[in-house]
């Protein structure tokens, strides 16, 4: 999510051809000329993203889905959004950045990111119509789902899709991020 906007910082706005065709490490956000960063690389944050990335790819026939992490979606002509998780049904478009909603988008939070930032994102992810946007903070151990009036807390920890067998556990993703916490995950 943002920290300081880099075309802001430095005054000057950048093209969408300028922005696709730039490297950024870590990959960054665009919003309407403005080159956002985002918070991530802390320990929760991307055990949570490779469990849920790796829970999709286990679960790909099953469920008729598949996971992408880090993927660039163009939610207006001028706006780019990077889930850190998004899920396509099977036979979406395999698009190098995505134009179509995805099934689902994930967004993990990290320290640095706040509440109203993320109610911010999952209200843009709708208004693309994504209809299926959670929100996990690994912090506070709580999920959210992305609502049309902002976001709704998980009370049962289960995050679902409707008509569909997509089961994630919020509980059984905080084990496996207290095992390797632990030690436990250590042979």
């Amino acid at each position: 999510m943002a920290t300081q906007p880099i075309g802001e910082q430095s005054g000057r706005f950048v093209s969408v051809e300028e922005y696709l065709s730039t490297g950024y490490e870590p990959d960054c956000e665009y919003d309407h000329g403005v080159i956002v960063e985002r918070n991530l690389g802390e320990f929760e944050h991307s055990f949570l993203q490779i469990i849920l990335g790796t829970l999709f790819t286990n679960n790909m026939d099953r469920w008729g889905v598949f996971g992408l992490t880090e993927q660039r979606v163009q939610i207006a002509q001028r706006k780019f959004l990077i889930p850190d998780v998004c899920v396509l049904r099977m036979g979406s478009p395999a698009e190098d950045i995505l134009t179509h909603p995805p099934l689902i988008a994930i967004e993990i939070m990290s320290p640095e990111d706040t509440m109203r930032r993320a109610a911010k994102k999952a209200a843009e992810y709708r208004q693309f119509g994504i209809e299926n946007v959670w929100v996990i903070d690994p912090h506070s151990r709580v999920a959210y789902r992305g609502t049309a009036t902002g976001l709704e807390r998980v009370p049962s920890g289960e995050l679902t899709v409707p008509e569909s067998p997509i089961l994630v556990r919020v509980a059984e993703l905080f084990e496996k991020l207290d095992r390797i916490r632990s030690g436990a995950g250590q042979r």
